[in-house]
């Protein structure tokens, strides 16, 4: 069976802790021993979030004020590569020795006249007092919003329209490697009017991302993984409930977070219509459930409705 499992945040950095590269290591380790169990038998993509960690480059870069900070998409860049870098060691100390693993820097395209662009909506980088941003917001031309009492920069979160790399991808999967890819919901790039590609400054939401990932590749099951064990109705109440089982259709029907589950059940939903295949939103921690179909919320168009477990 084909697989992409995109890991959400909690995966590499959990809420509130240090940003040192110890906790990173520690928490991909974690991520790695579920992954390393649905491996065998399978070919496996692995995307993943990146928002603490493109953050964390951007209060450093803040910090040095000799040059202009880096623009996103290279931010994105190096991100890709240092979480990259972690899978595979740590995959490659749970499997056997001749397992390839290979990561992808993944160009992602999205379109110059995305409504999002005229929408800054999702936040990055430090947060300032009202002075420092409406300075910054003077001198850069940043879009700020309130985060609590201070502000930060805010980015538009453009639709994923094509994956570069969808091709080596490919041949990577066939030759037998474990692959990650579209790290952050890839690198946001688009054409200018003379047909050059380029970075542009936006974060393309990683669960969707991910979604199209799945899709282009032909995989049989996309696995969001994140850290809660299903999508619930109620969510916090002493009303909620799991849901077990979900047509997309009536999944959608109901009402999700924008800021947390409302894009994994979206692109979810996406996968599943344009493939027809199933896709799961579950916990990292219930992975060889989810595989083996007893655990998480699945999507797929088998029957309307929705099924809650008991």
């Amino acid at each position: 069976m084909r697989i992409v499992a995109a890991l959400g945040g909690n995966a590499l950095l959990r809420r509130g802790e240090p940003l040192t590269a110890e906790n990173q290591r520690q928490n991909v380790r974690v991520a790695c021993e579920q992954l390393a169990r649905i491996i065998p038998g399978n070919e496996l993509v692995i995307a993943h979030g990146n928002g603490p960690q493109v953050g964390l480059l951007a209060l450093q870069g803040a910090a040095y004020s000799q040059v202009e900070p880096y623009p996103l998409d290279v931010l994105g860049a190096q991100t890709e590569g240092m979480i990259g870098y972690m899978i595979e060691q740590e995959l490659g100390n749970l499997l056997p020795f001749e397992t390839p693993f290979a990561t992808i820097l993944t160009q992602v395209e999205v379109d110059a006249s995305d409504p999002a662009f005229q929408h800054p909506s999702k936040p990055i980088g430090p947060v300032y007092s009202r002075q420092e941003a409406d300075r910054l917001a003077a001198e850069k031309g940043w879009h700020m919003a309130p985060d609590g009492d201070r502000f930060r920069r805010v980015v538009p979160s453009p639709q994923p329209k094509r994956i570069f790399e969808i091709r080596p991808v490919k041949w990577l999967l066939e030759k037998g490697s474990v692959v990650i890819c579209a790290g952050g919901g890839g690198i946001p790039t688009v054409y200018d009017a003379g047909r050059k590609l380029h970075g542009i400054e936006a974060v393309i939401d990683k669960d969707l991302c991910s979604a199209l990932l799945a899709e282009q590749l032909d995989s049989d099951l996309l696995i969001i993984a994140t850290d809660v064990e299903a999508v619930y109705v109620d969510w916090g109440q002493p009303t909620q409930r799991a849901i077990a089982r979900a047509h997309p259709d009536d999944l959608q029907a109901l009402s999700f977070a924008a800021g947390s589950m409302g894009p994994k059940v979206q692109a979810a939903c996406d996968f599943t219509r344009q493939t027809g295949k199933t896709a799961v939103i579950g916990s990292l921690a219930d992975i060889e459930g989810i595989v083996a179909g007893r655990a998480g919320t699945r999507v797929s168009l088998s029957e309307p409705g929705i099924d809650y477990r008991q």
